[in-house]
């Protein structure tokens, strides 16, 4: 009995060390390879900002192959990018309230979801089984659909920013995101 009680004891012990200390270790270690980023825009007034992790593409086939399409992706790497609005802002034709999401998206050839959940996570994917997200789509706020363009240049490393483009005598902003051969833009309007 007092064997069987130490080996409950130990086995507690391991799995809260494994909790406390390796797995901080691995977060802190992925980070190395894809550092953390901030982008800022100043919207008439509304600050405007995404903290996310940049991947690099590293020779690899990035979108239909490492993230799939069709599948919710964390938008990154490491723990979810967050989009921040200090005040209500409108993407494309729907009113995103000031606050603070997690950001995630559903690639495809053609065109993307892009997720703004009110719930924001501690890590991006389950720790577990590094291809399920911690996405749960009972706190989305705000799902738009934007079209894919193609560059002509692969970019090496995710980047996410802001865009301010005037044509034909209009101004629009949006929010961009570049890795691969593939470019997004989402509409942003105060």
């Amino acid at each position: 009995m007092k064997l069987l009680k130490k080996i409950i004891i130990g086995i507690v012990v391991l799995l809260a060390l494994g909790y406390l200390v390796v797995i901080p270790y691995i977060h802190s270690e992925a980070k190395k390879f894809s550092p953390a980023k901030t982008t800022l825009l100043d919207l008439e007034g509304s600050e405007l900002e995404v903290d996310y992790s940049s991947p690099s593409k590293k020779g690899r086939v990035v979108f239909g192959d490492l993230v799939p399409y069709g599948k919710i992706w964390r938008t990154g790497a490491n723990e979810p990018t967050t989009f921040t609005t200090t005040q209500p802002i409108h993407i494309i034709d729907k009113t995103l309230p000031a606050g603070k999401y997690s950001l995630w998206t559903i690639p495809n050839r053609d065109s993307w979801k892009v997720i703004f959940n009110s719930k924001i996570p501690d890590w991006g994917v389950t720790r577990v089984d590094g291809n399920q997200t911690t996405h749960e789509d009972k706190f989305d706020y705000l799902t738009v659909e934007v079209p894919v363009k193609k560059l002509v240049e692969p970019v090496e490393d995710l980047s996410i920013n802001f865009e301010h483009i005037n044509e034909n005598q209009k101004s629009q902003d949006f929010l961009s995101l570049e890795w691969d051969a593939t470019k997004i833009m989402v509409p942003i309007y105060k």
